[in-house]
């Protein structure tokens, strides 16, 4: 019983996670913007990723989305979609693509254990070059204005950090719950205001925010972290859920209008 008893918070995230999942599906087969999938070359690489375009009449900024530790999922697809109901172009890159077996991408993999470590084993080098390639993709789409920001969530969320100090061309950077990087040689290379969101029961991330915020100002660069009391890891996927806790769907709704806002002022 006792070994019953550890398996089944576990148990319960995967079933959360699973119906989340299919509510995004259902949400992104209504859909009434255009979507699609797109292959990125650069190098020996070829990137697939899905882009969702808003229905509106100037060109508009754009969005590179950054998968969680779970690879390319509806979920992910979903914020895409959000992102340009929201009117913006958002894509989102896979970037486990040519990771799985015979050079197939998250899809390839299974899910699970599988994707994660599929995912702790992807170079930086790599990560940046795609990254590199995916903003300037979507940045010279007829329809774009040319400005690109970036987001991510839990893995995304640090690695949209880390991007931030390789790329001088971001707009802003919104890391969702992911840690920062922790040399101030790397964060002076920022060139763009980042904005942290985080989850008040979140110690493993949110517990690094503050030697991050001393970080940042040592460096001389702009960083603006809010945390949403009582929500938990994840809160963007979670809040979704019809059983979501009050706590997260409160902190998924104000997150979302703060990133929406941020944007808008770009």
């Amino acid at each position: 019983m006792k070994s019953l008893r550890w398996f089944s918070p576990i148990l319960i995230a995967l079933q959360s996670v699973l119906v989340v999942a299919e509510d995004a599906k259902a949400r992104l087969e209504k859909s009434p913007r255009h979507l699609e999938w797109v292959s990125v070359k650069h190098h020996n690489r070829d990137v697939r990723c899905f882009i969702a375009y808003p229905e509106v009449k100037e060109k508009a900024t754009t969005v590179v989305v950054i998968h969680e530790i779970f690879g390319m999922t509806d979920w992910v697809r979903g914020v895409a979609d959000q992102l340009a109901e929201a009117g913006y172009i958002a894509i989102a890159p896979d970037l486990l693509s040519g990771a799985g077996p015979n050079g197939g991408g998250t899809d390839s993999l299974g899910g699970g254990d599988a994707v994660r470590k599929a995912i702790f084993g992807l170079p930086a080098e790599q990560v940046a070059a795609d990254l590199d390639a995916v903003a300037a993709y979507v940045s010279t789409l007829p329809a774009a204005n040319g400005k690109v920001a970036a987001t991510g969530f839990c893995w995304g969320g640090g690695q949209v950090f880390k991007y931030a100090t390789h790329s001088p061309k971001l707009a802003a950077v919104f890391p969702f719950y992911g840690t920062g990087p922790e040399s101030v040689d790397d964060l002076k290379r920022i060139q763009c205001p980042v904005y942290g969101f985080y989850a008040g029961n979140d110690a493993r991330v949110t517990a690094t925010v503050p030697k991050t915020v001393d970080l940042m100002k040592r460096a001389g660069k702009s960083y603006e972290p809010v945390t949403y009391d009582g929500a938990g890891h994840g809160f963007m996927r979670a809040g979704e859920a019809a059983d979501a806790s009050a706590d997260n769907r409160k902190a998924r709704e104000q997150a979302w209008e703060r990133l929406k806002k941020l944007l808008k002022g770009l």
